[in-house]
């Protein structure tokens, strides 16, 4: 019995680290933010890495989200005769759920595994310690400037990709033959629909969820340790660990602002 607690406990003990030591780094974010002013060239860097590189992956991404949605969604309601509503069924789902989460794990695979990546080669290779040395503080100098690129350029991300996705949808459901609905219909319905409340919904959700991806990865960067594979695994936990914290945050959000 007591081997079978044994490991529990660790895993408990090691969770409580985990959370206090992010929870540490969170603050520590925090605080080095009214130092933004003096970090805009690496801020912008990081904006560049973020928003504008991954726009043509997001792209289509979203592009094909919208096209897939509003087919399998036009053709079932195509059979009871609503496939008028289908513009507002696309809206809602970009909107609220597709677009700041399929975005949100595009912005982690992509963006948050290399910085998790960079920052572990910084620590592994002692280029941290070599900042401590030179009275630089990492989280100031690293990742303050992810975090605030990243609460920046997701939510910009998401903005474009619901647009593109929604664009999606009205191509499929105006040539789509079975289907069949007017680019004014389906107008009409998404406008009627998508209100300012549910943009300002999926935007809060963004913002949250690009604050965890920065987060995440920057803590697992930091606490890289064992040469060349623990530069890989971290890479894998900071993708993994964005995504679960992702949903779990996503259902949190969802809950309170419903």
């Amino acid at each position: 019995m007591t081997q079978v607690f044994e490991p529990l406990g660790k895993r408990v003990l090691y969770f409580y680290q985990v959370l206090g030591e992010m929870t540490i780094l969170t603050g520590k974010i925090v605080y080095f933010i009214r130092e933004a002013p003096r970090n805009i060239p690496s801020i912008l860097t990081q904006m560049a890495i973020i928003g504008w590189d991954t726009l043509p992956v997001a792209s289509v991404m979203a592009f094909f989200v919208g096209m897939v949605l509003a087919l399998q969604t036009g053709v079932e309601l195509q059979k009871y005769g609503g496939q008028n509503i289908i513009g507002a069924i696309v809206g809602h789902s970009m909107v609220r759920e597709l677009g700041p989460v399929m975005t949100s794990f595009l912005v982690a695979g992509r963006c948050g595994s290399a910085m998790a990546a960079e920052l572990g080669v910084m620590t592994v290779y002692e280029e941290i310690d070599a900042l401590k040395t030179l009275d630089i503080d990492p989280v100031r100098y690293l990742a303050m400037p992810r975090f605030i690129a990243c609460i920046i350029c997701v939510p910009a991300l998401v903005l474009y990709s619901d647009l593109i996705g929604i664009i999606g949808g009205a191509l499929i459901s105006n040539l789509h033959p079975q289907i069949f609905v007017s680019y004014a219909t389906y107008y009409d319905s998404l406008t009627a629909a998508l209100k300012m409340k549910e943009i300002g919904i999926g935007l809060t959700k963004s913002m949250a969820f690009g604050g965890i991806i920065a987060l995440v990865c920057c803590y697992v960067g930091f606490a890289t340790s064992g040469g060349a594979r623990g530069i890989g695994q971290s890479t894998t936990r900071s993708v993994v660990l964005s995504f679960m914290l992702i949903l779990v945050a996503d259902y949190v959000l969802t809950r309170l602002l419903m």
